[in-house]
C-alpha cells in the first residue's frame, strides 16, 4: 500500500473526527448558555418557603416564610418577609445583591434587618424569568422557596 494514500486517508479521517467533535460540542455549549443575565430578573415576586432549622439547637424547629422580593435587573434585591420559626413570627426587610449565570442559575445574598445576619440562596430561573426555585444555603437550615412574578410579562 502506498504511504501517501495512508497519510491522505489519515488526514481525511482526522478532519472528519474534528468536524464531528465540533458539531457535537457546539450544541452542548449552546445548551448551557440559555441567555440569562441579571437583567432576566426584573420586577416584583411573591415568595413562599418552608423547611427546618437544624442548628443551633436553641433555634431548631420548623420554618416558614411568605413575602415579596424585588429584583432591579442590575444586581440588587430587596424584600419584605414574614417569618415563622418554631412557632414564633416576626417581620423583616432584606437588602442585598444577586448574580445570574448564563445557564439561568444564580445566587443572592441578603441582610435580614430584624435579625442582624445575612443569608445566601441558590436559585434556578424558570418560565422565562417569571418564577424562581430557591434553596437556602445557610448552615443549619434545610429550606426551599418558590418565588413567582407578581405581574408576569411586565416589570414593576
Amino acid at each position: 500500500m502506498n504511504n501517501s494514500r495512508v497519510t491522505g486517508f489519515g488526514r481525511v479521517f482526522a478532519l472528519a473526527a474534528i468536524v464531528a467533535l465540533a458539531f457535537g460540542v457546539a450544541p452542548t455549549a449552546k445548551a448551557n448558555d440559555k441567555g440569562c443575565s441579571v437583567e432576566t430578573l426584573h420586577g416584583s415576586y411573591a415568595q413562599t418557603g418552608s423547611g427546618v432549622i437544624t442548628a443551633p439547637p436553641d433555634q431548631a424547629g420548623p420554618f416558614a416564610n411568605v413575602g415579596t422580593l424585588v429584583f432591579d435587573g442590575r444586581g440588587s434585591v430587596t424584600g419584605t418577609l414574614m417569618i415563622s420559626q418554631n412557632g414564633m413570627s416576626a417581620q423583616t426587610t432584606e437588602t442585598g445583591t444577586y448574580t445570574v449565570n448564563s445557564d439561568c442559575t444564580g445566587t443572592y445574598t441578603v441582610q435580614l434587618d430584624a435579625f442582624g445576619f445575612s443569608s445566601q440562596e441558590y436559585f434556578a430561573i424558570v418560565s422565562g424569568g417569571d418564577e424562581l426555585e430557591i434553596l437556602v444555603l445557610d448552615q443549619g437550615s434545610v429550606i426551599t422557596c418558590v418565588a413567582k412574578k407578581l405581574f408576569p410579562g411586565r416589570a414593576i
